[in-house]
């Protein structure tokens, strides 16, 4: 793309003569420098399909990734889309940074968005035939036959049909409700006189949404995976709808997709109670403005016009689909007991420190040495185990802990309900706000309420995000802290799919902190001066710039630097401008941003050092870890944070300390240094935002990081300061 930017960088950099010292720093202001959020979101959304895409992902692993594609579809327009729309109705014309108007911003949305789920349906029509392949039919209703006509019909009298609620539309009658992601069918019906009349099906959505109708051997008296026929649950009900509509003829019916505004207002300057405010939201969600209307590509004009009209719709805010609505319920399928098409299975590793001798006394390692778990490739057992020993432990006195997606069925709730049993005080700040796992969250608030945890819903303006948990222990006449931080929350089912580290510490300084911050977290507490660890929204900010600017004055000293980011998102501008700055100076900065980035890179005099890699895989990448040169005395945060102004401002993160050099050394060469090695599942960004696969060297060899962490989780040894040995893996 031809920019000013580029070529007031091309002419300074010649001014200059390629000199990281910049006499006259171009404008870093200039909105082309910044990439668009939402379309950079967009952007990550098109590499989730390129996995579906990708012929080396087994079969199933690929309808996945379609699935996940539209459930994220759905999430995108629920929160970021909603926002746009509030904007643009409040009047709002203010440009973002990178000069897009919020109606602009729509347009190229609606854009990106088209072409994304019309690929995606593309890609699900190729992947049918290799899903027959293996006995695997997704049918469309009309071409069943006869026996499966039959099964389908003993299937809709029995279980659906009782759920079903037909909604007439008429004068006295008003246009029915239509839920949050619900499917339905807009119905056309004609009665005995001629009259023809609306009505509205709900798609039920606690069945099934393809409909098993036979599981046969492939052949007889052959053995081989079983064949399954499945069909789309509101093909099912589309045929059978004179059931509903008994005496009347049923003209058409046609499948729609309604996505409301989801995201929670919460005034909580005005709440008396936070609990009861969170549960009205969650309650209100499902009512709130449709932002985007789904139909199939034969919706005639005349049906769409009455839901248009009834849901306030402009003709921008449909999208027609080529295919089957709500392609997340592809999980359905990729559910199938079906392992040969799925990802291997594994078993992950318990660390090698908590391991090495007999003793099951984790208080006792963790005092030898601080260990480090790299998730899901070392066990989240050991983090359960952790508090299910000090819920036990008679010497424990005090629990505390950050809950902010805990999951239901929690083992680690669990554990805390055993510490209140055994007369532990115990103390947990549980995140109301965690979007989309609000219920979840209140209903363990309320059941550790009822047993007497110490339960704080957070702070007035502030999420709570951090991922913390503290143990406070007697041993010989004083009193020992424990401390586990880490990326990710505390649930033991992402804990298996998403890349996440943490680390077990009794460092007192580190310990000390914690205190601190559940201090400030729990009462009342103005402490801004943490010893170690960065907590947004009090010091980090102001510290990581600082460690930005450090990295500066070392290569402006002639020393090597070096700046290692791997973060889920990168937004925030002045930090941005940091790095800028930074790469200007001849820092070497490789970012691995898995999702959102608006740093453009590579682009000549000002990011010319910059290098923005995102990997896409099998694990979700969730893991933060920031490394700083620092002039060879290096260092590395680790934590909750990315860089974006909602986790620096608003939110309470905490970014914590690797001080053990074997550990820095650890991190460094046998995880960043992996990800960067990646040429399977990398895509590094160009200077205009796009992605291109990251291809090895001719005849080089192929480095997929995940897999290679994989295979490798049986060997790290996971050791740190004080342990035996320190060798790497």
């Amino acid at each position: 793309m031809a920019s000013r930017a580029v070529a007031k960088a091309g002419k300074q950099t010649a001014a200059t003569g390629g000199s990281p010292e910049i006499a006259n720093p171009l404008d870093l202001n200039d909105p082309w420098l910044y990439l668009n959020r939402e379309l950079s979101l967009l952007a990550f959304q098109r590499r989730v399909l390129e996995e579906a895409v990708d012929e080396r992902n087994p079969l199933l692993e690929r309808l996945k990734f379609l699935a996940i594609l539209a459930s994220n579809l759905d999430e995108f327009f629920m929160v970021r889309v909603a926002g746009l729309f509030a904007q643009v109705d409040a009047g709002t014309l203010d440009a973002a940074q990178d000069g897009m108007s919020p109606r602009a911003q729509l347009i190229g949305i609606r854009r990106e968005v088209k072409r994304l789920v019309k690929e995606g349906h593309k890609c699900l029509q190729a992947l049918m035939p290799a899903l027959q392949e293996h006995g695997i039919f997704i049918h469309n209703h009309g071409d069943l036959d006869d026996a499966q006509l039959r099964t389908a019909k003993r299937y809709f009298d029995e279980t659906v049909f009782p759920v079903l609620t037909p909604l007439a539309f008429d004068p006295g009658r008003p246009f029915p409700h239509i839920s949050n992601l619900s499917l339905n069918l807009a119905v056309l019906i004609q009665d005995h006189q001629g009259q023809q009349h609306f009505a509205r099906v709900k798609v039920p959505d606690s069945l099934p949404q393809l409909v098993p109708l036979r599981k046969l051997s492939k052949k007889p008296g052959k053995s081989g995976p079983r064949r399954i026929d499945l069909v789309w649950l509101e093909q099912l009900v589309a045929a059978h709808l004179t059931t509903l509509f008994p005496g009347m003829q049923v003209l058409e019916a046609h499948p729609f997709h309604v996505t409301r505004d989801a995201d929670i207002s919460i005034k909580e300057l005005e709440a008396e109670d936070l609990l009861e405010t969170i549960e009205e939201g969650v309650r209100q969600r499902r009512f709130g403005s449709v932002v985007r209307l789904m139909v199939t590509q034969e919706m005639p004009p005349r049906i769409l016009a009455i839901l248009m009209n009834n849901l306030e719709l402009d003709a921008s805010d449909v999208y027609s689909v080529a295919g089957p609505l709500s392609l997340k319920r592809l999980m359905d399928v990729y559910q199938l007991d079906r392992p040969e098409l799925k990802d291997p299975p594994f078993v992950p590793a318990i660390p090698q420190a908590l391991v090495e001798t007999a003793d099951d006394d984790i208080f006792a390692k963790i005092r030898t040495q601080g260990i480090l778990l790299h998730h899901p490739f070392d066990s989240f057992q050991p983090v359960i185990e952790f508090l299910r020993k000090a819920a036990r432990d008679p010497a424990v006195l005090a629990i505390k802990a950050c809950l902010y997606r805990v999951g239901r069925n929690s083992p680690i709730v669990e554990g805390l309900l055993d510490a209140i049993e055994e007369d532990k005080q115990v103390a947990v700040l549980v995140e109301l706000k965690a979007r989309f796992d609000e219920e979840s969250n209140i209903e363990w608030a309320r059941a550790m309420e009822k047993a007497g945890v110490h339960v704080v819903y957070g702070l007035v303006g502030l999420k709570i995000h951090s991922k913390i948990a503290l143990v406070v222990r007697r041993e010989s006449g004083r009193m020992v802290r424990y401390v586990h931080l880490s990326t990710g929350n505390y649930n033991a089912v992402t804990a298996h799919l998403y890349t996440d580290i943490g680390m077990f510490t009794c460092d007192e300084e580190i310990a000390d902190d914690a205190t601190n911050l559940f201090n400030y977290l729990t009462g009342y507490s103005a402490k801004a001066d943490y010893r170690k660890l960065l907590v947004a929204p009090l010091n980090l900010r102001a510290r990581f710039a600082a460690m930005i600017e450090r990295e500066i004055d070392h290569a402006r000293a002639g020393e090597k630097g070096h700046l290692i980011f791997k973060m889920n998102a990168l937004v925030d501008v002045p930090l941005i401008r940091a790095l800028y700055r930074a790469s200007q100076a001849g820092v070497n900065i490789q970012l691995l941003v898995r999702g959102i980035c608006c740093l453009r890179p590579g682009v000549p005099g000002i990011s010319d050092h910059i290098e923005v890699i995102s990997i896409v895989g099998r694990f979700l990448e969730h893991s933060r870890v920031y490394y700083f040169r620092n002039g060879g005395e290096e260092e590395i945060y680790i934590g909750s944070a990315d860089l974006m102004p909602r986790n620096i401002d608003h939110r309470v993160e905490v970014l914590f300390p690797l001080d053990d050099p074997a550990l820095v050394r650890r991190v460094r060469d046998q995880i960043l240094a992996v990800y960067l090695a990646d040429n399977v599942k990398a895509r590094r960004m160009d200077s205009n935002g796009a992605y291109v696969a990251k291809a090895s060297a001719e005849g080089g060899k192929q480095v997929n990081s995940q897999e290679f962490l994989l295979a490798q989780r049986k060997t790290a040894p996971h050791r740190g300061k004080n342990g035996r040995s320190k060798s790497g893996s």
